[in-house]
């Protein structure tokens, strides 16, 4: 089965790491250079470029030239199928924390019971 197409949506353009990073440096409102990200991320300018490419394909960033930079901003809103989907599973992460909070307290309850014997056993003697 051929692989899907990295443009085709924002799930394939973001299960890329450097886009997940790149994204990541976008966020925060304003526009950055390319170059401004190949320092910051420390990836070669190639590689930058050909990822604000995928990304620009799919609407995550859009870009606009000043003067013979290309300045990127991110469209955050265009990660919204990505959210919406995670979100379906929630109840799960909701679930497992619930449970890790709950062994956490036994656990801690268990060790002040076990203070108190120790206290009460030195108190005794």
């Amino acid at each position: 089965m051929p692989r899907a197409a990295t443009t085709a949506d924002a799930f394939n353009a973001i299960a890329e790491p450097r886009r997940r990073e790149i994204i990541n440096a976008l966020r925060g409102g304003r526009t950055h250079a390319v170059g401004e990200l190949v320092k910051r991320l420390r990836i070669p300018q190639p590689a930058v470029s050909k990822h604000l490419g995928v990304l620009r394909r799919v609407g995550i960033v859009s870009v606009n030239r000043l003067g013979r930079r290309r300045m990127y901003r991110l469209n955050a809103e265009e990660l919204k199928p990505v959210h919406d989907w995670v979100k379906t599973y929630e109840s799960f992460w909701t679930h497992q924390l619930d449970r890790i909070k709950e062994r956490a307290e036994r656990k801690a309850t268990g060790r002040m019971a076990d203070k108190g014997r120790i206290n009460h056993n030195r108190s005794t003697n």
